[in-house]
């Protein structure tokens, strides 16, 4: 059997891909995504780097994106998006996959679209609590939806709605690599912003990391946007510290996924965007943490995921700019954490769900 799967969410594809090779040793996958980020600069992606070291056969696709607002990128996007829909058809054509999983995102919606006309059967998974336009296109086409959040099936039609939660990547449950050595002398700290990092999250810990490094050690990730050159600022005011508080203060600008079972191994708080690879990943590992929404997420959703971990008292939300309020929030919820780790106990049957072997036993049911 052949599996084609896409979409704009990599990481909860690439954790059902990891689960499927495990359970079904004669699939064969293929990946259909974007190689390249820019197609000016031809920078690689993190899904296809990902991907091919995984040793699956990846397709890369270019298509144009749905917008709700006009631009010059708004023209680009319509020649590409009859395009996009040719290559899927092509690829299709030329793959022949018993079932397509899409992941939402502009690139699921030409393939699905194609998969619909081929009499392919097509599946879809929705990671966010409120559906993007491409998902909620994609389900018009889809056999089954999966959701990540049971408040997302308001959505979909009910009767080919699957409530699964977010498969998670294996990594985060061991130890493969160390990037660095740490002894654990003081409580720690992890702060991230994501895979390209949060420059907002960056400011405030750069004006409170001196009173932070007093009481905590902190691993601090904090992306590689060129544009605010975070990192070569933090390493420089960490090289000014003292030299006991510098040995508390760990900085990358990325940590790679088996990195990160390490990271999550060690730490006892997160302080991270709110998006759902985070919500789910922290809520595996029953981490505690203090969420700092992205203010300008489509439909609010970070904030609305925030909340989520908020109200089954897994955690903080903070939303200001104010960076003694944030450690004071800190100080406030390091006190506590035995509370919150207590608290993950009754939220696992509501949020935690197998999610991958949901998706795949659906996928391969007979």
């Amino acid at each position: 059997m052949k599996l084609l799967v896409t979409g704009g969410h990599v990481t909860p594809a690439l954790a059902c891909i990891q689960k499927a090779r495990q359970k079904y040793h004669q699939l064969n996958v293929v990946f259909v995504g974007r190689q390249f980020a820019n197609t000016r600069e031809r920078i690689e992606t993190f899904e296809y780097q990902e991907v091919k070291k995984i040793g699956i056969k990846f397709i890369s696709l270019h298509a144009g994106r749905l917008t709700r607002s006009l631009s010059i990128r708004t023209l680009e996007n319509l020649w590409f998006f009859p395009l996009g829909f040719i290559s899927a058809w092509q690829i299709l054509q030329s793959e022949k996959p018993d079932a397509v999983l899409s992941f939402g995102g502009y690139l699921g919606l030409p393939v699905a679209f194609c998969a619909w006309l081929q009499h392919i059967p097509i599946f879809t998974h929705e990671q966010t609590i409120n559906p993007g336009l491409a998902n909620r296109l994609i389900s018009c086409f889809a056999k089954k939806t999966f959701i990540a959040f049971p408040q997302t099936s308001r959505f979909f039609p009910t009767h080919k709605t699957i409530y699964t939660g977010n498969p998670v990547r294996a990594e985060i449950f061991r130890v493969i690599r160390k990037p660095f050595v740490l002894i654990k002398t003081h409580p720690v700290i992890y702060i991230t912003g994501g895979s390209l990092g949060a420059h907002q999250i960056n400011c405030l810990i750069e004006n409170l990391i001196s009173a932070l490094l007093q009481k905590y050690i902190v691993i601090h990730q904090t992306g590689n946007i060129e544009e605010y050159a975070d990192y070569t600022r933090l390493i420089k005011i960490r090289n000014k510290l003292p030299a006991v508080l510098k040995e508390r203060y760990f900085l990358a600008q990325h940590f790679f996924a088996e990195e990160i079972g390490y990271i999550y191994s060690i730490s006892d708080l997160v302080v991270a965007r709110a998006g759902a690879n985070t919500f789910f990943e922290l809520l595996a590992c029953r981490l505690p943490a203090i969420f700092i929404p992205l203010p300008w997420s489509a439909h609010d959703e970070q904030k609305k995921q925030a909340q989520i971990f908020k109200d089954q008292g897994l955690g903080e939300s903070y939303e200001g700019q104010d960076h003694i309020a944030l450690l004071n929030l800190i100080n406030k919820t390091m006190a506590k954490l035995t509370n919150y780790r207590q608290n993950f106990n009754s939220i696992t049957s509501k949020y935690d769900q197998p999610a991958a072997e949901i998706i795949l036993k659906t996928i391969f049911q007979k």
